[in-house]
């Protein structure tokens, strides 16, 4: 695999992320649900803050420094990602192309979350409970936008769950609970994939 590829791999699963979420937000209203497979599969229009651990440090005048310090950090860790790739290239045929098509997956997924973050807010309407968002509005400044989730796989509900657990489950008890986008998708695939499959590389 070379830079060529790897940047085509990066640019396709960008437009994949975007497009799907560029349709829920400016076709669904907020927390509307669509069933693709009953009792197990939805698409669910929800918004995501993107506040590290849910930490919002506002001033008076409602400036969320939280939201901007972790925008910045995945900034800086996409950079990171994208430098190492780079790097791994350079090395040739000594780097497993899975290991390059992984890292390229967790960048995809970095950089689908960080275009929400960023731009979002500057170019769509706010999305409501009663209306689908549309281009040409401004809910928020740079870095200040809300990044759009939608897979929700309420497998089956799980009633007396732990509290230990309860970070599974939903408010309605339903497991799996997360509502998480492609760009999550791309990340947490490659995650497991990196330490399932290419923990020998990684132990290198």
């Amino acid at each position: 695999m070379n830079l060529k590829k790897v940047t085509l791999l990066v640019i396709l699963l960008l437009i994949a992320d975007q497009a799907l979420k560029i349709w829920v937000k400016t076709h669904m209203a907020l927390d509307e649900a669509i069933v693709v497979f009953p009792d197990w599969f939805q698409l669910r229009f929800i918004e995501n803050n993107g506040a590290a651990f849910g930490m919002h440090i506002a001033t008076n005048g409602g400036f969320d420094w939280g939201k901007l310090l972790l925008g910045i950090f995945r900034i800086g860790l996409s950079a990171g990602i994208a430098w190492l790739i780079v790097r791994l290239l350079r090395q040739g045929k000594e780097t497993p192309t899975g290991v390059i098509a992984g890292l390229a997956l967790i960048f995809a997924g970095a950089v689908g979350n960080i275009l929400d973050s960023a731009f979002y807010g500057l170019i769509f309407s706010e999305s409501t409970p009663y209306a689908a968002a549309h281009f040409g509005g401004h809910y928020a400044g740079f870095m200040m936008g809300k990044v759009v989730d939608m897979f929700y796989f309420p497998l089956f509900q799980w009633n007396g769950v732990p509290n230990f657990l309860r970070f599974l489950v939903d408010s309605n008890n339903y497991f799996f609970g997360a509502i998480f986008n492609l760009a999550d998708a791309y990340i947490s695939v490659a995650v497991v994939y990196l330490l399932l499959f290419q923990y020998k590389y990684l132990n290198r």
